[in-house]
């Protein structure tokens, strides 16, 4: 073998291949092939915080294949992204492979075109190990903060609970808007709109005023009865709209959340799959930059489709906090390229990007915005009516970016009028509005606060939202409304009405709402590690990794910097620090004259009658998913106390309803079964019954085969994620290609005894 290329990913390699020729085989290393034990620290800090590598599991037969492929090839061509990830994997392709470096080049681009792969293998440079320095860093710093935290968690909140630098501060970020909303008090104020009929159009203006209470609107409206109407003043002036600058992974993950509902995690996958076949530039970036090549493509593929006046080539620069990285904006490979094959998602995408794009290279939008003010004979105080024309369709023609403003006004076009002309009021309504709290946050808008703070970095923003998603300390879910009255006046032909409507409010589409954990956890680190949830210290900390990464700054000493105080509080917090519970007083428990509760517990959320300290033990009862710890009240509380309850008996065993760690559920002998949206209150036996014949079919279909071996049962089921061997609470994989049902209880006993050996419980938390 000539040439040995590895790259990350095998989409990746098999359109690189079809570019590089016969004297090129193209291998992949399915991204890291080494990292830091999750099953250990694997930071040595007595020694300058040496990491301790290993090969990642299940990568040891890729690792052989590469060290083999390797040796036979004259040269080899480290071809992972062009990042900070991507430096490291290259190096540690080179580490685990045991490469020689007389043999061994590092080649970068951000496309996948042939001319692209030709002029990276024609300029090869050495591994920059100041990047590699810089996602190091990164990594072990993240490796400490976690190890050292998590430990103080299980000891002063709950069990199993993990911290990490970034994703406690995008969790704060949440918690304390909920805050906000929580401490909200709305205000309200009377908008007045008034309607005229001009030359068969109707023209919506608004007073120039909002009243305080319904009175002043009441007397307002009644003055305009009898009052005359007519255009006070009229005024034209040229305005324009410009493009947005191309997308970068941050705008990328808004634009897509808005236009196309894309979840952050979604928006990348799909964005990979279209860089890896080689439609677009490399979509972890936050350069709004575009090279010579794509601005002249830009410009001829406008001029061909809308006309040459539709071109104005733009230089963007990045506004973001600590851009790094010398990537070109996200943009399609081939401008002239309007349209890929793929899934729908691949599509709409790409169809984004392009217009995004080809928009930004467009000439401004001309509008004429008209402003006509309205005077009212009984009032001092007169409507305005605003609407806009455009003159000249520019980049609008092709793209227009979304805004995060749910409530925005959008201006139409006004009919001609002038100075002194009267106007016939085919009504005037007076309606009550509220203010509104702040927004709840989107995975995208919370990665524009981020982009905005500072923190993280474009490939850190989706794991980011994952993990904190993933380990319950936010939820991802809407919410509905609630019926509210507002005051309403109308003016019209037949005089003035007055009444209450109603209206539904605090309806929200899916947003991001801080868990009981997520609360408890934020309150807990805000009061004992301020330096870790601090923004300006976090956004420094990412600038310091900037600092590394071009040569500025030694890593160990960075981290060294900042793990010694740190570990100091983490010691001093586990000692002396007081257990968070984010208990709340209910009142008072009628029957017993006992406090009441609510307070995060063991196993999560729970309400509490008494006090450990009283003679007479506490009660505990769990809260279900679905109502919020901070929102019980002392009513469902004492409710939930009259649970578990019996409802009779199926097949001479008790039906019982309680509620456990995941929910609702029916207790049939030693089975249980979630009730689901059933209310565990009200639910009867006939549905409970029913319930247990559904679970039943479902285990039945999930069961293969069941074999006795003594006192063991070995079962062999179909599960979430695909069929496995089940002994008692321990389960099995069943090797690929293996047919589940042509098992034997010998062939189990085989998979069984070849088995990893599991670590003990607790073992990942003992630190070496």
């Amino acid at each position: 073998m000539k040439n040995l290329v590895i790259v990350e990913s095998p989409a990746k390699a098999k359109t690189i291949e079809g570019f590089l020729g016969k004297e090129f085989t193209v291998k992949s290393s399915f991204g890291h092939v080494r990292g830091l034990p999750n099953k250990k620290l694997s930071v040595d800090v007595e020694n300058n915080y040496k990491p301790v590598y290993e090969i990642l599991e299940g990568k040891d037969s890729l690792v052989k294949e590469l060290k083999k492929l390797s040796k036979q090839a004259e040269m080899v061509w480290l071809a992972s992204d062009e990042d900070r990830e991507g430096e490291a994997i290259a190096w540690h392709l080179f580490e685990a492979l045991k490469l020689d470096k007389a043999k061994t080049k590092r080649i970068v681009f951000h496309e996948i075109t042939k001319s692209a792969i030709q002029n990276a293998v024609e300029n090869p440079r050495p591994i920059n190990k100041e990047l590699v320095d810089a996602q190091q860093a990164r990594r072990i710093l993240d490796r400490l903060v976690g190890y050292e935290l998590s430990p103080v968690l299980w000891k002063k909140v709950k069990p199993n609970l993990s911290a990490g630098r970034v994703q406690s501060v995008s969790v704060r970020i949440i918690v304390e808007r909920e805050r906000q909303i929580e401490n909200f008090n709305p205000t309200s104020a009377f908008r007045v709109l008034a309607y005229f009929n001009v030359d068969g159009m109707e023209v919506r203006a608004e007073l120039s005023k909002r009243f305080d209470t319904i009175e002043e609107t009441r007397t307002f409206i009644a003055g305009c009865e009898n009052a005359s109407f007519s255009v006070a003043d009229l005024q034209k002036k040229p305005g324009k709209r410009t493009p947005a600058a191309p997308f970068t992974t941050s705008t990328l993950q808004q634009e897509a959340s808005r236009k196309l509902g894309f979840g952050v995690t979604r928006t990348m996958r799909v964005a990979q799959d279209l860089y890896e076949q080689g439609h677009i530039t490399y979509m972890r970036t936050d350069s709004v930059n575009l090279s010579d090549l794509a601005l002249n493509a830009a410009k001829d593929e406008i001029a061909k489709l809308y006309g040459a006046e539709y071109a104005k080539t733009r230089k963007y620069s990045s506004k973001s906090k600590g851009a790094q990285e010398a990537h070109e904006a996200i943009r399609p490979t081939y401008m002239d390229k309007k349209e890929v094959k793929g899934d729908a998602a691949q599509q709409r995408l790409y169809d984004l990007i392009w217009k995004r794009t080809i928009a930004s290279q467009m000439e401004d939008a001309k509008l004429e915005r008209t402003t006509v003010n309205v005077s009212v004979s009984s009032s001092d105080i007169g409507f305005v009516a605003q609407g806009e024309v455009i003159v000249f369709e520019g980049f609008l023609k092709a793209y227009l970016e979304g805004t995060d403003d749910e409530t925005e006004d959008t201006k139409g076009m006004l009919p001609n009028m002038t100075v002194g002309q009267a106007l016939d009021a085919d009504k005037v309504e007076g309606i009550e509005r509220f203010s509104q709290p702040p927004a709840r946050y989107t995975e995208a808008s919370l990665v524009k606060k981020l982009e905005e703070l500072g923190i993280g970095r474009p490939s850190t923003y989706a794991p980011t939202i994952n993990t904190i998603i993933n380990r319950n300390y936010v939820v991802k879910e809407g919410k509905e409304g609630v019926e509210r009255e507002y005051g309403y006046i109308l003016l019209d032909k037949e005089g003035i009405k007055e009444e209450v409507k109603t209206e539904i409010t605090g309806a929200e589409k899916v947003k991001l709402f801080p868990t009981a954990i997520g609360k408890v956890v934020t309150d807990f680190l805000v009061e004992n590690f301020t330096e870790i949830l601090d923004y300006n210290f976090t956004a420094q900390v990412e600038k310091e990794f900037d600092e590394i990464a071009d040569g500025e700054k030694e890593w160990t000493s960075m981290i060294d910097a900042f793990y010694k105080p740190f570990h100091k509080t983490t010691v001093h917090t586990a000692e002396n620090a007081k257990k968070a519970t984010g208990e709340r007083l209910l009142g008072v428990d009628p029957a017993s004259g006992r406090n009441v509760y609510s307070r995060l517990g063991r196993f999560g959320p729970m309400v509490q009658i008494g006090e450990a300290e009283n003679e007479e033990k506490p009660k505990f009862a769990s809260i279900p998913a679905g109502t919020r710890m901070e929102e019980v009240t002392l009513e469902e509380a004492l409710e939930l106390f009259k649970l578990p309850r019996e409802i009779g008996e199926f097949e001479g065993e008790k039906l019982t309803i309680g509620i456990g760690k995941y929910g609702p559920y029916v207790r049939h002998g030693k089975s249980y079964v979630s009730i689901g949206e059933l209310d565990p209150m009200t639910i009867t036996k006939e549905e409970s019954i029913t319930l247990i014949e559904v679970k039943r079919e479902e285990l039945k279909k999930m069961m293969i085969n069941e074999f006795k071996d003594g006192d063991d049962v070995v079962q062999v089921k179909n599960g979430r994620y695909g069929p496995y061997i089940a002994v008692g609470k321990t389960n099995y994989r069943i090797p690929k290609g293996t047919e589940p049902e042509s098992l034997t209880l010998a062939d189990c006993k085989e998979i069984i005894a070849k088995a990893p050996a599991k670590p003990k419980r607790g073992a990942a938390r003992k630190k070496k």
